[in-house]
């Protein structure tokens, strides 16, 4: 299964919070739910699919694997501690959640033990995440053409990161856009709330389309089960050329994720 365009995103979502809003999506039809050990929330996760009766291969599961768990012998181990809490026997995506700061554990032996853990079965893809163009041209080089299944970034009508795009997409690395609003902050901008309304759209839906016709995913979160519902119609939303180059015009380079001590050389 390739990696659905729209899924649920549970950052920052913990305890009864969480459960609530994987039930509420899962409901609603969302199928690509996504995750990472240290959001706390896996075994939340795990308990709302597990009550969802959703169908297991009709679901996307991905989740992230923190620095801490980026060593050779420490990767296995913490993989199959969060599919423990997961109660899943195989995730469907797996990523290196951050670079590993300041190189400590060498890249080669963190995707060794990603493409060890995808041989055993324990997932189905192997990916990264906050990855600049030259650490995802390392990645590339280390596994081989169609390994990196993505490359999960913040991406938004602010910062579009166009020089990874570009990249990815000539390596045919699709990219998966967090931060797809911009913690709300785009949701304001008056082109956004302007063209909102020709579509009949609401901002989110209409940001969430933009990023989608650029091909990439997005995994937008939510805790309210009208959003929920909203966000999910973005999907058959279509934006003419025109519109989505002046989408593309409020690019200004716009970072809001940049914890120190964890983010890369960014491009």
């Amino acid at each position: 299964m390739s990696i659905p365009a729209f899924g649920l995103g549970t950052f920052r979502l913990q305890g009864q919070t969480v459960i609530d809003s994987v039930s509420q999506a899962l409901a609603l039809g969302y199928r690509h739910i996504d995750t990472a050990q240290i959001y706390g929330n896996e075994a939340e996760v795990g308990q709302a699919i597990a009550a969802s009766g959703v169908p297991r291969d009709e679901l996307f599961v991905t989740t992230k694997i923190w620095t801490e768990h980026l060593g050779r012998t420490q990767l296995m181990p913490s993989l199959e501690q969060s599919l423990a809490k997961l109660g899943l026997s195989q995730l469907d995506l797996v990523l290196i959640h951050w670079p590993s700061p300041a190189a400590a554990v060498p890249l080669a032996d963190t995707l060794a033990a990603l493409q060890a853990a995808k041989a055993q079965g324990l997932t189905r893809q192997i990916g990264v995440s906050n990855f600049p163009i030259a650490l995802l041209r390392e990645a590339i080089a280390l596994c081989g053409p169609g390994e990196i299944a993505t490359n999960q970034v913040e991406l938004h009508p602010y910062l579009q990161n166009r020089a990874l795009a570009t990249y990815a997409r000539s390596q045919g690395v699709k990219l998966t856009s967090y931060m797809t609003l911009a913690y709300g902050k785009v949701l304001a901008d008056p082109l956004i709330v302007a063209l909102a309304e020709q579509y009949a759209a609401t901002p989110a839906q209409l940001v969430l389309a933009w990023a989608m016709q650029h091909g990439y995913a997005v995994i937008p979160s939510s805790t309210q089960a009208a959003h929920l519902r909203s966000n999910l119609d973005a999907r058959t939303l279509r934006l003419s050329a025109a519109d989505m180059a002046r989408i593309d015009a409020l690019e200004r380079g716009e970072r809001l994720v940049n914890p120190e001590g964890l983010a890369p050389a960014w491009d």
